[in-house]
């Protein structure tokens, strides 16, 4: 399973999904997280106070996570987390060390008998 995570640290998941931008791409499997990937993307966030929706700076980085089940970041605007959930992605806002953010994005995704809830229709590559 690839997951995609918004840190300035790459340590922790200590960045906003508007002020990214990078994400890093691990792949989570029987519970061993490796990344695999760092995605440089244009920034969402325009700094603007009437935060308008960014239609292109959004599809760009759908395109570039395509691949990953789950986008994993210390917050995210109400708009975007819908779009992203609308392209099948699973969202998830949490602060703190990547290991186990990873393991949280992973059982909100999984379909398989390992625990997971099932809120995807995708397959589960962790075994």
């Amino acid at each position: 399973m690839l997951i995609a995570v918004a840190s300035k640290s790459g340590t922790e998941v200590d960045q906003h999904f508007g002020h990214a931008e990078r994400f890093l791409i691990f792949k989570y499997r029987k519970g061993d997280p490796l990344q695999v990937e760092e995605v440089a993307i244009e920034k969402y966030c325009s700094f603007d106070p009437d935060h308008p929706f960014r239609h292109s700076q959004l599809n760009g980085i759908i395109e570039a996570l395509k691949e990953c089940q789950a986008v994993v970041t210390a917050m995210i605007g109400e708009l975007p987390k819908q779009a992203l959930e609308k392209a099948g992605f699973k969202v998830l806002s949490t602060t703190g060390p990547i290991t186990p953010a990873l393991k949280m994005a992973h059982d909100a995704v999984c379909q398989c008998s390992c625990g997971g809830s099932n809120l995807l229709d995708r397959t589960c590559l962790h075994k």
